[in-house]
C-alpha cells in the first residue's frame, strides 16, 4: 500500500460522528508541540489534515486492525510504520487508504515502477474499516466531504485550472499520458469525483499534492465539474482518437489519407488502361 459522475454509495456512513473542527484542531496541536518546527514546516504542505475519517468508532478501528495486519502489514508492518518493502502509513490519512484500495491499486500485485490500478480486493464497508484505522494513527488528509464531488461547480474555471497543474502529465483532455523510467500518468476518463479529490490532496504515485493552500476545496470541485463536463460532452470535433493530441492524429492523416489518395490513384490508372 505504497501511497468519483457518481456519489460514492457509502459516503454518509463515512461522515456520520465526524469529529468536530475543535477536536481535528486540538489534535493538530498536539501533534504540532511535539514534533516543533520541523513539522510546523512539513504542516503547510498539508493544511487540510484531519483526523481519522467518518464512523471511526472503537470497533470500526479495531476491524480496519485486522484487516490491515491480514493484508497490509506485510509490506507496511504491523503498527503501519513501514518495512524495506513498503512506506510508513503513519499520517497519509484515509484518503489515501481510500484512493489507493478503492482504486485496486493496493496491495501490489507485484514490485514496479508504479501500482497499476485493477479490480478492487475488499467491499466498501473494508475499504472504510482500513481507511479508519490508518487515519486514527495520526492526522492526515481525509476523505472529501460530498459538497465537494457534485461536479456540479465552475467548469470553466477547473478547466483553466486543470490546464495549468494538470495537463502536463495528464493531456489536455485528461487521457493520460507516458513519464520517465516506465512511470506513466493515468487517464482521469471514468475515475469517480471522490478518487481525484483524493488523488488530488494525497499525491500517489508520482503525482504532487495539490492541498488547500495550492488549490483551494472550491477550485478541487471545479476541476472535477470539468473533467465530467468533458466525458459527458464527448468529441464534437469528430472522431476523439484516443484523445493523444497531433500526433496521433497526425498519424491517422498520413496513413489513411495519403493510402486513400495512392488507392485512389492506382483505381483511376487501371480504369484508364
Amino acid at each position: 500500500m505504497s501511497r468519483k459522475t457518481s456519489r460514492p454509495a457509502a459516503g454518509k456512513s463515512r461522515r456520520t460522528g465526524r469529529r468536530s473542527p475543535a477536536a481535528a484542531a486540538a489534535l493538530i496541536a498536539v501533534g504540532l508541540l511535539f514534533t516543533g518546527g520541523a513539522y510546523a514546516a512539513v504542516s503547510a504542505t498539508t493544511a487540510n489534515a484531519q483526523p481519522a475519517p467518518a464512523a471511526a468508532s472503537q470497533s470500526n478501528v479495531e476491524d480496519g486492525k485486522k484487516l490491515f495486519q491480514a493484508n497490509c502489514a506485510t509490506c507496511h508492518g504491523l503498527e503501519a510504520q513501514g518495512t524495506s518493502d513498503g512506506p510508513s502509513l503513519i499520517g497519509v490519512g484515509a484518503a489515501a487508504v481510500d484512493f489507493q484500495v478503492g482504486t485496486g491499486r493496493m496491495p501490489m500485485q507485484g514490485h514496479g515502477p508504479q501500482a497499476q490500478k485493477k479490480p478492487v480486493q475488499f467491499t466498501q464497508e473494508q475499504i472504510n474499516q482500513l481507511a479508519v484505522y490508518v487515519g486514527s494513527t495520526a492526522p492526515g488528509p481525509s476523505i472529501p466531504d460530498a459538497k465537494y464531488l457534485d461536479a456540479d461547480g465552475d467548469a470553466a474555471h477547473g478547466a483553466e485550472l486543470f490546464r495549468i497543474n494538470c495537463a502536463m502529465c495528464h493531456n489536455v483532455a485528461g487521457a493520460g499520458g507516458a513519464l520517465t523510467e516506465g512511470k506513466f500518468a493515468p487517464s482521469l476518463v471514468g475515475v469517480t469525483p471522490a478518487h481525484i479529490y483524493e488523488a488530488m490532496i494525497t499525491g500517489p504515485q508520482n503525482m504532487p499534492v495539490f492541498n488547500d493552500m495550492n488549490i483551494s476545496p472550491e477550485g478541487k470541485r471545479d476541476i472535477i465539474t470539468a473533467l465530467k463536463y468533458q466525458e459527458k460532452v464527448g468529441n464534437p470535433g469528430g472522431i476523439g482518437l484516443g484523445s493523444l493530441g497531433p500526433v496521433a492524429e497526425g498519424l491517422f492523416i498520413w496513413i489513411f489519407g495519403l493510402g486513400a489518395v495512392v488507392a485512389l490513384t492506382v483505381w483511376i490508372t487501371a480504369k484508364s488502361n
